[in-house]
């Protein structure tokens, strides 16, 4: 079970009474984030085994049509989804490959095949993966029905690059991306423009075989097309629009040739475009989004109604983790200001994911940046505590899943000799709050749903 390390520490971090109460509410809370998101509770609720029906968020699957399952799939949920997928079909599987990060313990599993990669960046350990599945893909045929498992992180474990494009090109402008603040749905766009996996291309290398994408959601929006670049979905983008994102994060200068020529080429009919809508591959594939961030956010909410009224605001959060960091401390700060004293308190929740623009060498990560960019609002206000994880318990490239604020966080700074101001311009959130002992640590998760938000106000 994953816990929240120095909890009482956290807790005691408050120094007011209302701060440590409504601290250790908040904390308690985020357990059942870390609990609801657990891919084997996932998989467990939403699909069954009845007789000879496989069936998936209501979709019934005759398993006596196919001569062979395979299981197939890359991401930081997949190692639990697989295990409990096993667990559900036995020896219904023939046989399968997935490829999960390398920092994650290595399932137990008997038929499917366990390859390594890499996050937030692709390896050659990731391509060595990614080409296990293709040769598992390459030879099935229309008997075959094919279980893709898919979540967060899937986008770099499951990597191939297009012919002409390196590994480090790919690297490169990922990171440039990262850096000059693209959100996922920019990053992705551009993904699938330089790779021969993603953005449909899985579908159409397994073709005929039946597929069925089950999908844990890391994408604002929920858009299958986006989660871990797409591999099985209809490509909506264009070469066009992974040049004009290029263009506007101010990165097209900056990247290798051969992802210039590859998308300057694409552009000019020279490269067959992505897989799109009424491609024939697509007739027999289903993507099935069995959990999403949102889902996260009602099951905190009604953790959350045992004590307080709660309001899930939005899970749509995106743009620049300072800038939307101070924007729901204005929201709060409205809210207390019209809450009735006879109120023993006010909760809201936020789902989604934020991004930074990168422009000093701090440490940090979106989830920290935001909790600093909430606290500069909520300064002296006694009774409001923020909290932003990352629900894969890691938060940019830190070892914190987030961060833990409140009306004192400030004063405690400068009491340190911390001006928070100057942390922000360095983007280096990590190194005022862990001096202040406000870091949520909880070391990876095995799961990617998107970064949840929780505000208590008393």
């Amino acid at each position: 079970m994953i816990k929240i390390n120095k909890e009482n520490l956290l807790i005691n971090n408050g120094i007011t009474k209302k701060n440590s109460k409504n601290r250790k509410i908040l904390l308690e809370t985020l357990q059942t984030v870390f609990e609801i998101s657990n891919p084997d509770n996932i998989i467990r609720s939403k699909i069954k085994l009845i007789e000879n029906n496989l069936i998936i968020n209501k979709k019934s699957y005759d398993l006596s049509q196919f001569k062979r399952i395979r299981v197939v799939g890359a991401g930081k949920a997949v190692a639990s989804m697989a295990q409990s997928i096993e667990k559900i079909l036995g020896d219904k599987i023939t046989d399968g490959v997935i490829i999960i990060p390398d920092y994650l313990e290595k399932p137990v599993l008997n038929k499917i095949k366990i390859m390594y990669g890499t996050h937030p960046f692709p390896s050659q350990n990731s391509i060595n993966g990614t080409k296990e599945i293709m040769k598992l893909l390459k030879s099935s045929n229309g008997d075959d029905l094919i279980l893709n498992i898919l979540s967060g992180g899937g986008s770099s474990l499951l990597s191939l690059p297009a012919k002409g494009v390196t590994i480090e090109d790919k690297i490169e402008t990922s990171n440039l991306l990262m850096k000059g603040g693209a959100t996922i749905h920019n990053l992705n766009v551009v993904r699938k423009h330089i790779s021969d996996i993603k953005g449909g291309l899985l579908a159409k290398w397994a073709y005929p075989a039946r597929i069925v994408s089950i999908i844990i959601s890391d994408v604002v929006g929920d858009q299958t097309d986006i989660i871990a670049s797409g591999p099985t979905a209809p490509d909506s983008s264009t070469f066009q629009d992974s040049i004009n994102i290029l263009k506007k994060f101010n990165v097209w200068n900056k990247i290798s040739d051969n992802i210039k020529n590859r998308l300057t080429k694409g552009v000019g009919g020279k490269i067959e475009e992505t897989p799109k809508f009424g491609d024939k591959c697509f007739k027999k594939v289903d993507n099935l989004i069995i959990f999403t961030n949102r889902d996260v956010c009602n099951a905190v909410v009604n953790k959350l109604q045992q004590y307080m009224e709660t309001k899930l605001l939005t899970s749509f959060i995106e743009g620049e983790a300072n800038v939307v960091g101070s924007l729901i401390g204005s929201i709060v700060l409205e809210a207390r200001s019209q809450m009735n004293d006879k109120k023993s308190g006010l909760a809201y929740v936020f789902g989604g994911e934020t991004s930074v623009t990168v422009k000093n060498n701090g440490k940090g990560g979106r989830n920290l940046e935001l909790c600093l960019g909430a606290s500069k609002k909520i300064k002296d206000h006694d009774g409001i505590v923020i909290a932003s994880i990352a629900t894969d318990g890691v938060d940019g490239v830190t070892d914190a899943a987030g961060g833990i604020c409140d009306g004192r966080t400030i004063q405690r700074g400068l009491d340190n000799g911390m001006e928070i101001g100057d942390y922000l311009k360095r983007n280096d959130s990590y190194n005022f709050l862990q001096r202040l002992d406000d870091l949520i640590i909880t070391g990876p998760t095995g799961t990617n749903l998107n970064d949840i938000v929780i505000v208590i106000m008393s």
